[in-house]
């Protein structure tokens, strides 16, 4: 019986995550960019492997709300890489949550990974992931107080 109701619960909260998702088109279609339902089920999808990945749990899908409100204006986003860009970002987001030692709070993470992906990385996820989260990440392992600041060394 607890199973029963433990399915049912995820049944609601994942029928409840896909609409606010989807509800998302309502603001990205002004910068040309929607989803379809299939990609927001891979969002889903995404969402549910980077949390199971990241050993995190999330009790709504508010993160991929913010993450698409964010990224819809970047101007390395078209209709064409949209969801997978999407997808990727949610994915980086979880890990470097870990990465960083949940000392960057949800909001400003994604406020970083919006304003390094359009200005240093100039739309690159692999820059974006691979040497600059990381790079923050480092830095905030190491103490920097200007944890963004790239050019950090080590001492």
């Amino acid at each position: 019986m607890k199973n029963s109701i433990n399915l049912f619960e995820n049944n609601l909260l994942e029928k409840q995550v896909f609409n606010d998702i989807f509800q998302c088109n309502e603001i990205t279609s002004e910068y040309g960019l929607k989803f379809c339902e299939e990609d927001v089920k891979e969002i889903i999808n995404t969402r549910n492997t980077a949390l199971q990945k990241s050993g995190r749990i999330e009790f709504n899908g508010q993160i991929i709300n913010k993450i698409v409100t964010a990224f819809c204006d970047s101007p390395y986003i078209s209709q064409y890489n949209y969801s997978d860009t999407i997808n990727e970002l949610v994915e980086i987001f979880y890990n470097y949550k870990n990465e960083t030692l949940d000392y960057i709070g949800d909001d400003e993470l994604i406020e970083i990974m919006k304003d390094k992906f359009d200005n240093y990385c100039q739309g690159s996820l692999e820059l974006l992931e691979g040497k600059v989260l990381y790079k923050i990440s480092d830095n905030i392992r190491n103490g920097f107080k200007d944890y963004t600041n790239l050019d950090n060394e080590k001492d």
